[in-house]
């Protein structure tokens, strides 16, 4: 394990922790916005990237469409960017047309978090968010732990405690190519959810929850992402069993090399995004272009717009409590 400086940010030092795991895994994890920038998994005669990555703090700043970001207060959106609770209507800062995305412009993806704790192949790193930033109520302690552990696992726990009743919705915000190709068409997906929650055309829920069966929604079998109608994707799928309970939530297999990725979640539901809208100016990792379709996200979440919407499984953290999200990308081939 080793921690370097990256840059700098408005005089404040961003730094690099290098991680390795048991059985090879290698990931580089950034102290601004707790961004996982490279992961390497070993494959048969060598080691394959698996992430989208940048050079510099300036590119993350000025290009990153969250790459590999932790993303709240709340991640995903919030319509007319405000919500009620407890009688009292909060306006957050609206950073998407009148919505609010990932917790606003200044959100945590874009922060400077510090590191608690490390070892050679775990880090934890925590930020601190007061009362009224980008509109939301309660002084909120936020951490993330990065885990690397054995079978080629990155474990990732998000945890979260707040003085007042606030939402909270903190995930994941990695773009994943498994086989370092242009775009991700030669990749399979699966995902266990068998409903999904439709959108406006601004993305936000609707509050219906809809079947899959017999649309281009459906991955709950092994198929290609993009069918004949190509249809873009940015929607939040419904997973099966047990909100709390990690579980299998995904499966994305390349055709190229044979790598597969399952991520597994104690989260209600995952975001599926394409990476339709990537358009980076600027050289990735090993001088790679990423353009459209260069990668795609999976993020655990709680629903999009659920402060909104009292029938979706509630996110609200009352004090004294811990909101608590497990993940775990588990490779192989």
């Amino acid at each position: 394990m080793t921690i370097e400086r990256f840059g700098s940010l408005d005089g404040q030092d961003v730094l690099q922790v290098s991680l390795k795991g048991p059985d090879g895994v290698e990931a580089k994890v950034l102290t601004w916005g707790a961004v996982v920038r490279d992961l390497m998994v070993p494959v048969a005669g060598g080691s394959q990237r698996v992430v989208l990555g940048l050079n510099s703090i300036e590119d993350y700043v000025t290009h990153s469409p969250y790459f590999g970001a932790i993303v709240g207060r709340y991640g995903n959106r919030i319509g007319k960017a405000q919500f009620t609770l407890n009688g009292q209507t909060y306006r957050l800062d609206a950073n998407e047309g009148e919505n609010q995305l990932h917790g606003g412009a200044k959100g945590f993806g874009s922060r400077v978090w510090s590191i608690v704790d490390h070892t050679p192949s775990s880090v934890t790193l925590s930020l601190v968010s007061d009362d009224g930033d980008m509109g939301y109520p309660g002084r909120l302690l936020a951490t993330c732990t990065y885990t690397l552990l054995p079978s080629s696992r990155l474990r990732i726990e998000l945890e979260a405690t707040s003085d007042k009743p606030t939402p909270v919705n903190l995930t994941t915000h990695g773009y994943f190519n498994l086989d370092g190709g242009p775009d991700i068409s030669s990749h399979e997906l699966t995902i266990a959810g068998d409903y999904i929650t439709p959108t406006r055309p601004d993305l936000i829920p609707t509050g219906e929850i809809t079947a899959v069966a017999g649309t281009d929604y459906d991955f709950t079998s092994a198929r290609p992402i993009h069918g004949p109608q190509h249809t873009l994707y940015d929607i939040n799928y419904v997973l099966r069993g047990p909100y709390g309970d990690l579980r299998h939530a995904v499966t994305l297999a390349s055709g190229r090399n044979g790598l597969s990725m399952e991520l597994w979640t104690t989260e209600p539901g995952v975001q599926f995004y394409d990476g339709h809208l990537i358009d980076i100016p600027v050289q990735g990792l090993d001088g790679a272009r990423y353009g459209r379709h260069g990668g795609l996200c999976l993020e655990p979440q709680r629903f999009p717009d659920s402060p909104n919407k009292a029938h979706f499984p509630s996110s609200i953290l009352p004090p004294g409590q811990v909101s608590r999200q497990v993940s775990e990308l588990r490779f192989s081939r």
